[in-house]
């Protein structure tokens, strides 16, 4: 018995629509979502436009040694402190990554 056309490509096409978005769900958001309020202060890119510290041209080691000593509170700052506590280091981490990206 011969298949019909339509039937490998129904087949085909259901598979290709269960797999596509699975695909495009892999891509984690999670740094850009972290870092979104960072960008009040410290810029979208994380280049300040003021007196606020610049992110920009910081390795991800030095961007989160930084929250975590803000976290600690080993380091003083302002709001920086109370900011970095409402982070775990997994997010802290992701944000400092995120930021050391950017061109």
């Amino acid at each position: 018995m011969k298949q019909k056309p339509w039937i490998s490509l129904a087949a085909f096409t259901t598979c290709a629509a269960l797999i596509l978005p699975a695909t495009a769900l892999a891509t984690d958001y999670r740094p850009a979502m972290l870092a979104n309020p960072c960008a009040g202060c410290h810029g979208p890119d994380g280049d300040s436009p003021g007196s606020i510290p610049s992110l920009k041209g910081l390795t991800a080691d030095e961007i989160a040694s930084s929250m975590k000593a803000y976290k600690a509170d080993r380091r003083k700052g302002t709001v920086m402190n109370r900011i970095a506590k409402g982070y775990t280091d997994e997010e802290i981490d992701l944000m400092a990554g995120y930021f050391s990206r950017k061109p």
